[in-house]
C-alpha cells in the first residue's frame, strides 16, 4: 500500500468531498448529534470544495491514485483533516499534517493552529498540538488547538 501525498486539483473536487461526508458519517457522528453532521457536511459539497481549492493550500494523499484523505492550510490555520475511515490509524493523516508543516516551515509560520473537532482532539494532540480554548457553535463544539514550530 504505497501512499502519494500531492496537492489537490479541481479534478479531486468530488472524491474530497466524498472523504470527507463518509468521515463526518462514521467518525465524527460519534462525536456529534446528527443535526450538526448534517450542517457540517453542506460546507463540504463538491462545489464547496471546488470553492476552497481556490482559497486554501489543500494536499491529498491517494492509494493507487484515489484519494483516501485530505488536509488543507489556510494561512496558519489547518483545516479540514479526513481520512477515510477504513484508513484511520495507518499514519495517513500523519503524514498529510508533515505536509502542513512543511509547508508552514517554507512560508516561515511560527505558530500552527487548528479547530478541532471532539473526535480528532487526541490526534493532533499526539502531534504535538496543545488545547488553547473551547467554542461553541450552536451545539457543535470545536477545540481551539496551536503549535509553535521550532526552527532551531
Amino acid at each position: 500500500m504505497n501512499t502519494q501525498i500531492r496537492t489537490a486539483t479541481p479534478e479531486d473536487a468530488p472524491a474530497i468531498s466524498r472523504v470527507i461526508v463518509q468521515s463526518l458519517r462514521r467518525s465524527n457522528a460519534q462525536d456529534y448529534p446528527a443535526e450538526v453532521i448534517t450542517q457540517v457536511e453542506k460546507s463540504f459539497s463538491t462545489e464547496a470544495i471546488l470553492s476552497l481549492l481556490t482559497q486554501r493550500q489543500v494536499f491529498v494523499a491517494t492509494i493507487d491514485q484515489c484519494v483516501i484523505a485530505t488536509a488543507s492550510l489556510d494561512r496558519d490555520v489547518v483545516r479540514s483533516v479526513f481520512v477515510e475511515p477504513q484508513h484511520q490509524g495507518n499514519g495517513i493523516g500523519g503524514q498529510l499534517m508533515a505536509m502542513i508543516r512543511t509547508v508552514a516551515i517554507n512560508n516561515k509560520i511560527e505558530m500552527l493552529r487548528v479547530p478541532s473537532s471532539i473526535t480528532a482532539e487526541g490526534f493532533y494532540f499526539k502531534l504535538g498540538f496543545r488545547k488553547v480554548r473551547d467554542e461553541l457553535h450552536g451545539t457543535e463544539r470545536t477545540i481551539v488547538m496551536e503549535q509553535a514550530i521550532n526552527y532551531s
